[in-house]
């Protein structure tokens, strides 16, 4: 079993910055890839970034160039870093840990942009 908790979230003007971040505990040793999805208002939930466990990246394109997927090993944590962030960015992000066998949901954080 793997939990996530993202926190970060929050109410940001049009061309603001958040980072985001989601701290794992349990079986840590079984993921594979941690990844951010958001879902809009009305929308799909959809995959905004990833980050394998040899860091390698991948970022939807309305993201690319603007939002930072990393991690940090020691604190068990993936962070997002959300930079020009527009009002169709307003979501409910959320992390995900994909393992050999299973994927783990966190509850989400809310993100508003708006002026």
């Amino acid at each position: 079993q793997v939990q996530l908790v993202e926190s970060g979230g929050g109410l940001v003007q049009p061309g603001g910055s958040l980072r985001l971040s989601c701290a794992a505990s349990g079986n840590i040793a079984s993921i594979n890839e941690l990844s951010w999805y958001r879902q809009g208002p009305g929308k799909q939930r959809d995959l905004v970034a990833s980050i394998t466990s040899g860091v390698a990246t991948y970022y939807q394109n309305s993201v690319k160039g603007r939002f930072t997927i990393s991690r940090d090993n020691a604190k068990n944590t993936v962070y997002l870093q959300m930079d020009s962030l527009k009002p169709e960015d307003t979501a409910d992000y959320y992390c995900f840990a994909r393992t050999g066998i299973r994927g783990f949901w966190g509850r989400g954080t809310q993100v508003t942009v708006s002026s």
